[in-house]
């Protein structure tokens, strides 16, 4: 059994990674000095989520699907297949925008100008990472206490030299922070929003491990709630921090601001190395728990009997799903060219968000059922409510490119369960769709 405070160790690992080192700048490129309202709403929605997350863990503490688990349980085969599938493609399609984030961080430590390099950078990571996986090495993903420790202290070094940059020269909050409000409007910080949610997406790590935590669902939900809390607080002081050392309107839909805000500033070389070097950690960490979390989801449905055979291959010795791990690498590569930063961001989004409402849905049909929970979301329905009207918010407002991926691949779901469904004949609420 593990503790509260390993367990929110965990969730910080989980949540503070590629995303507030790669996204950050872009959200400000989106709002301007608003980005701070869309860190703090979708904090809000994220916090939503997680304690239904926790209230839904606490009633199936044996489940390690994470939303593909609840979805099936509450709903059967044809939401659970569909809700499955959609938590795999965000968690492989995060892949890209994540690496991505790698390749432009050591491009820019390198000096490197031009050309694909970050784009380079990131396939080869990719290739890397599936070697390092299907040789058994994964237990690096797992989120442990010491990494979680030197990210949040890089952050809080970051946040530091801001802070002293000001104090150097105090017109920079008038004319780098307070001018970024200018043209800040709803859809900019809507527009906003829907990118950062990418960066709180990890806390649902902690509720596929909620049998091993101390005081079960009622523990899980306590170290999911810290977790989202602490981050929001360390994202809006990043964010703040970017916004001192330059002017929001500088900022671009780009894969490094940390490092470019450190280069405008005029930082010295030995911070801006160290905070790179901080983002490759990272970068790298996410990439490697995403890899392996995506091919571990994908060996889940396949084992529910939603999937062929091809992705049950599991290799007990390294504790690995092989072709899980190959076919999400090749996902993350596809990825690569989908688009900007921006656009891959917001295809894994559709994916997540899409799961967390059928985990919304899940905890009101378990309700209705009146499930024993050890952990309940305070002031229910409301809260749920609010955190449905947010997640359809946020996908109503996801860029065209993600909508008709995100859109179309539902279609084709739904398409190919009929079709196999037909094909089986079968009566059962969960059928079994592959021997």
């Amino acid at each position: 059994m593990i503790s509260v405070k390993v367990a929110t160790a965990v969730g910080l690992g989980a949540i503070i990674g590629a995303g507030i080192f790669v996204l950050s700048g872009t959200a400000i490129a989106l709002a301007g000095s608003a980005a701070l309202i869309a860190f703090i709403i979708v904090g809000v929605i994220a916090l939503i989520v997680a304690l239904e997350l926790g209230e839904l863990g606490s009633i199936m503490p044996q489940a390690e699907g994470g939303s593909y688990s609840f979805a099936y349980e509450a709903f059967g085969s044809e939401l659970g297949f569909i809700t499955g599938i959609m938590l795999y493609f965000a968690y492989a399609a995060s892949i890209a925008p994540i690496t991505l984030g790698f390749g432009s961080y050591l491009t820019s430590l390198l000096g490197l100008s031009g050309g694909n390099y970050p784009t380079i950078f990131a396939i080869l990571l990719i290739l890397v990472l599936a070697m390092v996986n299907i040789l058994g090495i994964s237990k690096a993903a797992k989120a442990d206490f010491g990494l979680v420790i030197i990210k949040i202290s890089i952050l809080i070094i970051f946040i530091i030299f801001a802070l002293i940059f000001t104090l150097g020269n105090s017109t920079l909050v008038e004319v780098n922070f307070a001018s970024g409000f200018a043209n800040a409007d709803i859809n900019s910080i809507f527009s906003a929003s829907v990118v950062i949610f990418f960066a709180y997406s990890g806390f649902q790590a902690i509720s596929t491990i909620t049998k091993d935590v101390k005081g079960g669902g009622s523990g899980a939900a306590k170290a999911i709630m810290s977790s989202v809390v602490v981050s929001m607080l360390l994202y809006v002081l990043v964010v703040v921090s970017l916004l001192l050392l330059m002017p929001a309107s500088q900022y671009t839909i780009s894969s490094d601001p940390l490092s470019i805000a450190l280069r405008s500033s005029g930082a010295p070389t030995w911070l801006f190395t160290l905070i790179s070097v901080g983002a490759l950690i990272a970068t790298t960490s996410a990439a490697l728990a995403m890899i392996l979390s995506s091919s571990r989801i994908l060996y889940q449905i396949g084992t529910d009997k939603l999937l062929p055979k091809i992705v049950r291959k599991y290799n007990e010795k390294r504790d690995v799903a092989v072709n899980g791990v190959l076919i999400s690498s090749a996902i993350g590569i596809m990825m690569l060219f989908s688009g900007d930063i921006y656009v891959m961001a917001s295809i894994s989004n559709f994916g997540m968000v899409f799961c967390y409402l059928m985990a919304s849905f899940a905890l009101i049909h378990f309700r209705r059922k009146k499930a024993h929970a050890s952990f309940r979301v305070p002031f229910y329905p409301f809260i749920s409510l609010a955190g449905i009207v947010g997640l359809v918010a946020l996908l109503i407002g996801m860029p065209r490119e993600a909508l008709i991926i995100g859109v179309a691949l539902i279609l084709t779901l739904l398409f190919i369960y009929y079709m196999l469904v037909e094909a089986e004949s079968r009566p059962e609420e969960k059928i079994k769709l592959f021997d």
